[in-house]
């Protein structure tokens, strides 16, 4: 049986669950492949032949309609993470579309706040958050388009737009931009005045709502990413090594096996190893949550990331770099979050032809109320309510997201 090769590639551009289902649906056709694609993560773990070549992955992804690249290196991450973009733009959006939209929505909903002419203003507030806050839904679904796809990013963007534009033909073709007018609050609908009708607190709500979970999620993405990261960043940074009878402080990464080092007092020990001088107490809370320090002699086992305590100690490595076991448990901690439950797989398969099924609903919708002789009116009122009550995109977003903020929570407690 040939040997495979395992890649990790980062991916860029995933709005939703369906991406995901797309990149990996496109990658596992590929010869030799076989790949998982993790929403929350951002993250493709691809088994791969000898013969298929990473450039060969990226352009797959890319040629998907999204970006693809192999995750730096350790040594070249910078040691603190800027500012992340994605998420200072989603807050600024989120702000300026809660402001505006909240009070189309109170003056749609509470017919004593309605004036003359509070329509156009309502139209003039929901405006910038349906079109500039809803850029991002509106640019993925464009770009989704191009490639032949649909994702949730094309229901918001969709019926957003179609809320949107039937508020513009009410207001400036139909009944709805006469002054005076007043839009009661029902729990059914009326279609004989659909014409009347206007639907900007819809548009602008939802757009707020959607911004305000990508938001929620990319920031428990993010604090979920940091925890690891500290995790990873608990051992020492550099270590006293003895050679030729002399201590040398180096940076740990120059530590090999074998190699003698000097723990004193305070000190985090640089790597895993065995006592070779020297009597302590060293911290294990890290690793094992106990409170009380451990005594160590000449011959016990210690582990990297442990605190000294008291007495001076000199440690011979016995593992060192990515086989230590602080590293271990981190990379546990990623695969467990770049890994995909059960029911994850099953939200993944589902996301993939919700949006299809959802856009067939409203076209059917449409076409049985034409069919039915309920005039224009009444069919693309109904057909956009379908649109509008499918375009929340949880579906597929609670489990990655739960996990990433399960498997952050253990790394965060121990520093």
């Amino acid at each position: 049986m040939p040997s495979t090769t395992v890649t990790e590639l980062t991916i860029g551009g995933m709005t939703c669950a369906s991406c995901a289902a797309r990149i990996e649906k496109k990658l596992n056709r590929m010869d030799g492949v076989t790949a998982t694609v993790n929403y929350a993560t951002e993250k493709a773990r691809v088994e791969h032949a000898p013969d298929v070549g990473v450039d060969a992955l990226i352009a797959t992804v890319v040629k998907t309609g999204y970006t693809a690249e192999e995750p730096l290196p350790p040594a070249a991450e910078p040691e603190e993470e800027p500012q992340d973009p994605e998420l200072a733009s989603l807050r600024q959006r989120l702000t300026v579309s809660a402001l505006l939209s909240a009070p189309v929505v109170l003056l749609a909903m509470v017919p004593s706040l309605q004036f003359d002419n509070w329509q156009w203003l309502s139209l003039t507030l929901a405006s910038p958050v349906v079109v500039w806050g809803g850029l991002p839904f509106h640019r993925a679904a464009w770009t989704n388009l191009r490639h032949g796809a649909a994702t949730m990013d094309t229901l918001v963007s969709v019926g957003t737009l179609a809320a949107y534009g039937w508020s513009l033909w009410a207001l400036f073709l139909g009944d709805a931009g006469t002054p005076g007018m007043r839009h009661g609050f029902d729990l059914t609908a009326d279609r004989a005045h659909a014409s009347s009708a206007i639907y900007l607190e819809v548009a602008a709500g939802v757009v707020t709502f959607i911004l305000l979970g990508r938001y929620l999620e990319a920031r428990a993405k993010r604090k979920a990413g940091a925890a690891l990261r500290s995790l990873m960043e608990l051992g020492a940074k550099d270590v006293a090594v003895v050679r030729d009878g002399r201590e040398v402080r180096v940076p740990v990464g120059e530590l090999r096996t074998g190699d003698l080092f000097v723990v004193r007092p305070g000190e985090k020990i640089a790597t895993d190893g065995t006592v070779a001088e020297g009597a302590s107490a060293v911290d294990a809370s890290l690793l094992t949550g106990e409170s009380l320090p451990l005594d160590v002699t000449p011959g016990s086992a210690v582990t990297g990331g442990c605190v000294n305590v008291s007495g001076r100690l000199v440690v011979e490595a016995t593992r060192v770099g990515s086989d230590t076991q602080l590293a271990r448990i981190a990379k546990l901690v990623e695969d467990a979050q770049s890994g995909k439950a059960q029911v994850q797989r099953l939200a993944d398969r589902i996301s993939a032809v919700f949006v299809p099924v959802v856009i067939a609903l409203a076209l059917g919708t449409l076409g049985f109320w034409l069919g039915t002789g309920h005039g224009p009116t009444a069919a693309f009122t109904a057909a956009v309510a379908v649109l509008i009550i499918a375009c929340p995109c949880a579906l597929g977003l609670a489990t990655p997201t739960a996990l990433m903020v399960g498997t952050g929570a253990a790394p965060s407690s121990a520093s």
